[in-house]
């Protein structure tokens, strides 16, 4: 037993004579304990122990074919209001949920090791981290948590013994049957139950099942945000850093910017550019009434294909030591993992992602699933931040919201005013490539990079969004909205991106200073072509103009596609929303 908590005790108890595992093993963490698990995993072949050389405590793990992403379809938010998870949830009576998974959990793990995994999301002693307990009969699972979070005893340093708020979540891999795969929140009891599944997003439970469904309830009831944001910090020549956080939906270079490389004309005067997150933000009033932020998370689960030395040298070198790797190629030769984007020089002598032989040269296979993953640890990243474990948090200066688009979105524009940054973030939209639906341009809204992930209804989101910002007042950080995707005539990207988007954010921390005079348009301010610093780009200011241009008839059926949006939200979308879409109707007009 690692704690005296009787409310952990009991739950405990009770999932026990539930799946009535054969063997019950507590994880405090230790070392010799995570070794013996790791010994275990690779003996059974749930794990593959790689070149410990070339990769020094590195693991490749396999899932089954029918389980390698995660299954919006299957993801439940069962609060017992069904208005209160809102239209853009799937929505079960908790009553009638529990009645449905408790036969199937009934004597799982019967033959079965049950691990018992004390967690704590951000860092121990923080007062915005948060206590985890979750139950498995995977060591997968165990060994992923290890980097995830901050896992073991430690944990319950941050739960009194008295207290109940913990999250409470339970997970089998069962027979792995997607007909009976289910993941299921139940925001009310603190409580996520996950079954029939072996796969990262949906087993992780402190990752968006904790810490993004369940936590922004947590926070909507608490006064704070639980966030799909990066956390950055760019470091000036005088040692100051100014922190940002930002939400994209996937495909739009999320990680890149979390660790990006500064530009040749900022790094040779003395610039550096801090990770703090790439994935989720905890956001809490600091003592100084400012927007603080933690990572919950203390590792990284990134995509493998596509990063490599030159899409995401920081990405890549965090895999180098103590990370697992799953359902990417096995090369055979040296006993090391390659995937599509690696680079150039595909194994000839490999198991591709399903374990059947693999020669990359003559394949027309891919060898790594399009979904594989790294899980690595954050300390791993050369440019992890120094504030990386601060219990208070990064104060910030700004949020930046982004998307993917063609032609509406300019390169950069900076929201009026905090109520209008609401809005500006709940109409966030990204166009569909080709590769996404096989209909190319098809607008995708995804409000603050959340709809997947928000434990509650949408319309109540925005709200406690635009309560927040009452909270902390002038004090907020500034809101602006960047779009790295815009497109000349032939369907080719027009900014650089990756790296230079620095430059991009360095207008951005101008006006946040006041540094910095800006234009303002219909739709926001927006920088005046010279105050981009292009120098070292090979692009002029009429193309900056262009990137900055605003077409008003694009933005006219944009308010269309805003306005069918928000319909779906009733009465329970804000008005200070409506009064955001009709201002902004009467500036086109």
């Amino acid at each position: 037993m690692l704690t005296n908590n009787k409310n952990v005790l009991n739950w405990v108890d009770e999932m026990v004579s539930l799946c009535k595992p054969d063997k019950i093993v507590w994880i405090d963490g230790s070392e010799e304990q995570l070794n013996a698990l790791r010994k275990e995993a690779v003996e059974t072949k749930e794990m593959i122990e790689l070149n410990q050389e070339k990769l020094p405590g590195c693991f490749l793990h396999r899932t089954q074919p029918n389980d390698v992403a995660r299954v919006e379809g299957r993801t439940f938010i069962c609060s017992r209001d069904q208005e209160n998870a809102g239209p853009t949830n799937n929505w079960c009576d908790p009553k009638e949920m529990y009645a449905k998974l408790t036969p199937l959990f009934d004597g799982v793990m019967k033959g079965r090791t049950m691990y018992v995994i004390p967690y704590s999301m951000g860092p121990i002693g923080s007062p915005l981290a948060k206590v985890g307990v979750e139950l498995t009969d995977s060591i997968y699972v165990v060994l992923n948590m290890d980097i995830m979070t901050r896992m073991g005893k430690s944990a319950f340093e941050n739960l009194a013994d008295d207290s109940n708020d913990f999250v409470r979540g339970l997970h089998s891999k069962a027979n792995v049957d997607p007909d009976n795969r289910y993941i299921v929140h139940f925001p009310e009891d603190n409580t996520i139950w996950s079954i029939n599944s072996a796969y990262g997003g949906n087993v992780l439970l402190g990752k968006k099942c904790f810490a993004l469904r369940i936590a922004s309830y947590q926070g909507k009831n608490e006064g704070w945000m639980a966030e799909h944001m990066l956390i950055l910090g760019i470091e000036n020549p005088q040692g100051e850093v100014k922190y940002i956080a930002a939400a994209f939906p996937s495909a739009c270079g999320k990680t890149n910017l979390a660790m990006l490389i500064p530009p040749e004309i900022y790094k040779k005067e003395g610039y550096k550019v801090w990770t703090v997150g790439d994935d989720i933000a905890w956001i809490k009033p600091g003592k100084d009434g400012r927007l603080y932020a933690i990572n919950p998370e203390n590792g990284f689960f990134g995509v493998a294909p596509g990063t490599s030395e030159k899409s995401n040298f920081n990405a890549l070198a965090s895999t180098r030591t103590n990370t697992i790797f799953t359902n990417v190629a096995h090369n055979l030769d040296d006993n090391t993992v390659w995937w599509e984007g690696l680079d150039k020089n595909p194994p000839t002598n490999a198991m591709d992602w399903t374990g059947k032989p693999w020669n990359g040269k003559e394949s027309d296979i891919k060898g790594a699933h399009p979904n594989s993953r790294f899980t690595a640890p954050a300390k791993n990243c050369p440019c992890i931040s120094p504030k990386f474990d601060s219990p208070e948090g990064v104060p910030l200066s700004a949020i930046i919201f982004g998307g993917r688009r063609a032609k509406t979105a300019p390169l950069v524009y900076q929201s009026f005013n905090w109520e209008h940054g609401v809005f500006v973030g709940a109409t966030m939209a990204s166009e569909t490539t080709a590769a996404a639906t096989g209909k190319v341009g098809v607008v995708r809204r995804d409000p603050m990079a959340m709809l997947p992930f928000c434990g509650y209804h949408m319309g109540d989101y925005f709200k406690h969004w635009l309560e927040m910002g009452k909270k902390v007042g002038d004090k907020a950080p500034k809101i602006f909205n960047v779009n790295w995707f815009r497109t000349d005539a032939d369907g080719n990207f027009i900014w650089p991106g990756f790296g230079d988007n620095m430059r991009v954010l360095m207008w951005i921390l101008s006006r946040c200073d006041e540094k910095v005079d800006a234009v303002e348009t219909a739709i926001g301010y927006e920088p005046k072509p010279e105050d981009i610093n292009t120098e070292g780009l090979d692009i002029d200011s009429n193309v900056i103009k262009d990137l900055l241009s605003v077409d008003k008839d694009l933005w006219k059926e944009e308010a269309d596609g805003i306005e069918e949006f928000f319909n779906q939200f009733g009465d329970k979308l804000p008005e200070e929303m409506k009064a955001q879409l009709n201002g902004l109707k009467d500036r086109l007009a």
